[in-house]
């Protein structure tokens, strides 16, 4: 029976987490039409599901996605009202359509059944502001739009998704948001995020005003200031970015072109490893880092304290604390929940 997710707590303001999944037998499916169908759909769901998209990169055969999951508002006047529910439905192209959702509450307001209209709202609105149905309603409406365009049936992905819970304060929620930017980088695709349109760095710098304000959350926290500007915002990522992804020439080969690797080749840091130094976090977040994707809590070390006291079920009884440093890396006062041993960073 697999563990239940890693969640956030109710008496949080919203849950952080790095949500990544593969496409089954990792082939590579992603083109350009794809790509651009799976964001359309990420942005449709992520307004219907009223979540923040941080950052994110589509890549060939995964995605990574580093999303904000406010709570379900405590008062009735803060929900969408049937209007905004129907406007938020057709942004998401969602299955119950925005025509007939419309029809339905018009025709139950209108007959003075106030009942059957908020069972029919709270249909919807058990589907927002949780990341388990945000990710299923994005993976599920893909699938269905790959197979019909190529003629095939079956599942599309490898597995559920993966995902890590990140302390939304502090320097986490930046460490994370580089490295999903930092993917095409590391494989060679490119020597500038910025020219990887599949990106929220990229959309960001291109100009979107969603892409930076999902950025902004991730500086805020980095440089725990509120109230920057989207111009400020972009300044301090992009510095922090580029740190992260200092250049180390290795030249790779993809689809005939050549390209520049930004990072340390796997010899030098199995060699700093075995020389018992440790690696600075803005050197291990140009490599793979498991951590960010296997760790299921990362933060500073009270926060991720904090979850296993209020989850000690979750875990065996000779465990007297949660935190668990990141092995062979300098993270400074970040800390995961996992104690990973094996091919922690590769």
């Amino acid at each position: 029976m697999r563990q239940a997710r890693c969640k956030a707590g109710e008496d949080w303001e919203a849950g952080y987490y790095h949500c990544l999944s593969r496409v089954i037998e990792r082939r590579f499916i992603f083109g350009v039409e794809e790509k651009e169908c799976f964001l359309k759909l990420m942005r449709g769901y992520e307004a219907f599901c009223g979540v923040q998209i941080i950052t994110y990169c589509l890549m060939s055969n995964h995605f990574h996605i580093l999303v904000q999951v406010p709570h379900r508002p405590v008062l009735a006047a803060q929900l969408p009202t049937d209007c905004q529910l129907v406007e938020l439905a057709r942004l998401a192209d969602y299955s119950y359509s925005a025509p007939a959702l419309k029809q339905d509450l018009e025709r139950f307001r209108s007959q003075g059944s106030d009942d059957a209209a908020e069972e029919l709202r709270e249909r919807l609105f058990c589907r927002m502001w949780d990341v388990s149905w945000f990710m299923k309603m994005l993976k599920q409406r893909f699938t269905q739009w790959y197979n019909r365009r190529v003629g095939r049936k079956g599942p599309l992905w490898e597995d559920r998704f993966r995902s890590v819970l990140v302390e939304g304060a502090g320097p986490a929620l930046a460490a994370v948001a580089t490295y999903i930017d930092l993917n095409p980088l590391r494989a060679g695709i490119v020597k500038d995020p910025a020219a990887y349109r599949w990106c929220g760095y990229a959309e960001a710098m291109a100009g979107n005003g969603r892409a930076r304000l999902g950025l902004r959350t991730a500086v805020e926290a980095l440089v725990r200031e509120n109230g920057l500007s989207l111009e400020r915002t972009m300044e301090e990522y992009r510095c922090y970015l580029y740190f992260a992804g200092e250049e180390v020439e290795e030249v790779v080969t993809v689809d005939g072109l050549e390209a520049a690797r930004k990072g340390f080749s796997e010899e030098e840091v199995q060699e700093i490893l075995r020389s018992g130094g440790k690696i600075p976090l803005v050197e291990a977040i140009r490599r793979r880092v498991r951590y960010f994707c296997d760790g299921q809590v990362f933060g500073r070390r009270a926060f991720v304290n904090e979850f296993f006291a209020a989850h000690r079920e979750r875990f065996g009884r000779k465990r007297t604390s949660g935190a668990r440093p990141l092995r062979g890396i300098d993270a400074g006062d970040l800390w995961t929940i996992r104690d990973l041993r094996l091919q922690v960073i590769s």
